[in-house]
């Protein structure tokens, strides 16, 4: 503001061409307007130290002397005035920090009093944020870590409460914490300080699952429940699945035409939970297979695929009282590539023209291969994958498909087991407990926007953040 000063002086020494007054130059360079020497007046009367000239001015430069007055005064209370807006605020009240509670040790709680010039104190609110940092050291480097807007917390309420996320390897580290206010123009007040360090603890239950650990109790209460009435002999509903129903038609029709059925366990290894889905399907089509004395052949993928499908094929034997009619030759491995594989696969089929292709476990590119050469050899098939992707190939080019959980549920729709019957029941009730939790949420988010409910909005918000999202 100094060189505006400068400026503006300046300029009055260059009206009509010609300075009224000189001003010194090394007063001008340090900005002091104020240091006018004695010049010659106008139109050459008068010389310098002449008394004419310094005791009786000119009535021209009354009027320029004024000017230049008037814009000095002008300038000072605009620099005064900037000055005055460019003041930070007053610093925040008092400041403590301590660890959250009910928490696994990644949080600290800061609370503050809000500054003098911030509401509800001020009439005029001067206080745009806080600015809250951290340092392992009273007197070390402290670093940001969060700005808390004053929008965000309480107007009405004189403290302000945040919150500090910490890392896993922060666990346990003792922190300093300081807090400044921020004005409207960016402006940084004195800062307040923590006198004892604060470190977080892992605290032994964790709140904020609270309302997740209610729920899984609920779930489990509801599959014990179930496994308990299936035990007693209570019968339990499950809705026919026309996939698995189709299992006799299939191997019967294989028996019918003097053919083999295929069984194909998918192309991943048994860490996945759909080869083992695949391999209960197995058994099943196994035993029918024994019973009617049809041959069922079981092409893998993976070693330990083959080992485990030879168990479940022979065990399938033993359960239909024939156990001498089990071949292990009918159960081999192939190669661990994808598409060799699925070559061998096609080969097999158009040469052996199975009656019946069962396709059970992940799959991937070579779905629709398998579909459509089944297919195209006249067989009855009957798919089933967790694959979104694949899912539809398998429902255009084969006659049955287990989709989604009707694949997983197959295991304890086959067998009739209590226990995987009661534990089937009980995850239903979880499926309607979280359906009937989306569809109040949707009800109550409907009325908060559209009804123009704050009950309702603050209950819609509640139960997304904290219920649904506690896990």
């Amino acid at each position: 503001m100094t060189v505006a000063v400068c400026q503006a002086l300046t300029s009055l020494k260059r009206q009509r061409g010609r300075p009224t007054a000189g001003i010194s130059p090394s007063l001008l360079r340090r900005g002091l307007p104020f240091a006018l020497t004695p010049g010659p007046s106008p139109g050459g009367r008068g010389e310098i130290g002449n008394p004419t000239s310094c005791c009786t001015p000119h009535p021209g430069d009354r009027g320029r002397r004024a000017a230049a007055l008037r814009t000095f005064v002008l300038v000072i209370v605009v620099i005064s005035g900037e000055l005055a807006s460019a003041a930070p605020p007053a610093p925040p009240g008092d400041v403590a920090a301590g660890d959250h509670d009910g928490d696994d040790g990644l949080k600290i709680d800061v609370g503050f009093v809000r500054s003098q010039d911030d509401a509800p104190f001020a009439a005029t609110p001067m206080v745009k944020e806080y600015l809250i940092r951290r340092a392992t050291e009273p007197d070390g480097l402290f670093v940001e870590v969060r700005r808390v807007k004053t929008g965000e917390a309480d107007k009405e309420s004189e403290i302000i409460d945040a919150e500090i996320e910490l890392t896993a390897a922060e666990r346990g580290e003792q922190f300093w914490f300081r807090v400044s206010a921020v004005g409207l123009d960016g402006e940084v007040s004195a800062y307040v300080q923590t006198t004892t360090p604060v470190a977080s603890t892992r605290e032994l239950f964790d709140r904020a699952r609270g309302w997740l650990a209610v729920l899984m109790i609920a779930l489990c209460g509801a599959i014990v429940a179930f496994i308990a009435l299936a035990r007693r002999g209570a019968k339990l509903y499950v809705r026919p699945i026309a996939g698995l129903e189709a299992v006799e038609e299939a191997v019967g029709r294989a028996t019918e035409m003097g053919r083999p059925c295929l069984f194909v366990p998918g192309i991943q290894d048994m860490n996945e939970i759909q080869t083992i889905a695949g391999l209960a399907v197995l058994s099943r089509v196994a035993e029918r297979a024994a019973e009617y004395d049809a041959t069922v052949e079981v092409p893998t993928s993976k070693s330990l695929v083959m080992t485990a499908a030879r168990e479940t094929v022979e065990a399938a034997y033993y359960t239909a009282g024939r156990p001498d009619a089990f071949n292990a030759d009918r159960v081999y491995y192939v190669t661990d590539e994808q598409f060799g594989y699925v070559a061998y696969l096609t080969g097999h089929m158009v040469r052996e023209k199975p009656a019946a292709c069962f396709y059970m476990g992940s799959f991937f590119a070579e779905s629709l291969m398998l579909a459509e050469t089944g297919n195209s050899v006249g067989a009855i098939q009957v798919a089933g994958t967790a694959q979104p992707s694949q899912l539809p190939f398998f429902v255009a080019a084969c006659d049955y498909t287990l989709i989604g959980e009707e694949f997983f549920a197959a295991s304890a729709y086959l067998s009739g087991d209590p226990d995987q019957l009661g534990s089937l029941k009980g995850q239903d009730v979880g499926k309607l407990i979280v359906a009937a939790l989306l569809l109040v949420g949707c009800g109550l988010f409907t009325l908060g926007t559209a009804g123009g409910s704050s009950v309702a909005e603050h209950a819609a918000t509640y139960l997304k953040t904290v219920i649904l999202s506690g896990g």
